[in-house]
Parts: structure tokens; C-alpha cells; sequence
């Protein structure tokens, strides 16, 4: 595993998720054990096509907000009452901000969520040298013309 994607992922509340073709979205994680943990499902953060995918292209941020590296990531479910949801799911939840108590969480997660386990594959992902902004969808709206700043009331000529 890179180093630099360690490194990241310890410090990263935060990470941006690229699956398939649809835009990357933000998802808050938590890195254990060389592995990031999502939660995502009814009453949770939205994970679009997560729970189908096999391959994701993770991005990290640094401390400047910028992307500093992203990874390839193998994605698999963890299955509620494994080992590894044991070890996982309450640190997560304790992470949870906003949150019900840890214990009743973790049950509802159970019930009702999927905990996908990604873990780094020893590709990075090379990123262009140019801008990746997405371009401003087309809208009608406009910003209203400000009227010009006077200090003092203008009077008119006669």
C-alpha cells in the first residue's frame, strides 16, 4: 500500500467516493486496520451504486482542502454480527456525529444499512494536470447590477 494513501486516509474525516460512472459524491469514513468503512442506507448517508460496485476510485483531502491523492479501491459489504462488524461498526458509530446513543445505532445499522469495507488496491490513480471543476450548469439566473455607491445625496442640474 502507498504510503502517502495511509497517511491520508488516517487524518480523513471525509473522503469523495468515484463509482462507475456517476459523479463523485462525499461520504464521512473511518480508516481501520489499512481499510476505509462507510456506512450508507435508509435513514443514512446516500452511497449511489456503492452496494452493487466491486471497483471505486477513492480521493482523499489535505490539510489545505485540496485533493492530494486517490486510490483504486477493492469494495466489499460486511455483514452485520461478523467479526470484523464487531471491531468496526461501534467505532464508527461513536464517530457518528449528530447520533443516537452508539449501541441503539449500531442495531439500526444492522437492520437497515450496509457497511462496505474498501480496501486499497496498489493503484493510484494519475490526475491530470489541468482543472477537473465541473463547468456551471446553464441557468436563466442572473445577479442583479448594483446600483452605484454615493457617500452623499447627488443633486440634480436645473
Amino acid at each position: 500500500m502507498h504510503p502517502l494513501v495511509t497517511e491520508a486516509m488516517k487524518k480523513a474525516a471525509v473522503a469523495w467516493l468515484g463509482v462507475d460512472d456517476l459523479p463523485p459524491y462525499a461520504v464521512w469514513c473511518l480508516w481501520v486496520d489499512d481499510a476505509l468503512y462507510v456506512i450508507s442506507g435508509e435513514h443514512e448517508q446516500p452511497a449511489p451504486g456503492l452496494a452493487g460496485a466491486s471497483a471505486v476510485a477513492v480521493s482523499a483531502r489535505g490539510d489545505h482542502g485540496g485533493r492530494i491523492v486517490t486510490w483504486r479501491a477493492h469494495a466489499e459489504p460486511v455483514q452485520p454480527g461478523s467479526d470484523q462488524w464487531t471491531a468496526v461498526a461501534p467505532q464508527l458509530a461513536a464517530k457518528r456525529l449528530n447520533s443516537l446513543a452508539t449501541d441503539d445505532l449500531v442495531q439500526r445499522w444492522a437492520d437497515s444499512a450496509t457497511l462496505t469495507r474498501l480496501t486499497p488496491t496498489d493503484e493510484l490513480v494519475d490526475l491530470p494536470d489541468g482543472s477537473l471543476a465541473a463547468p456551471p450548469p446553464p441557468s436563466p439566473a442572473t445577479n442583479p447590477t448594483p446600483k452605484p455607491f454615493r457617500l452623499h445625496k447627488v443633486r440634480r442640474r436645473k
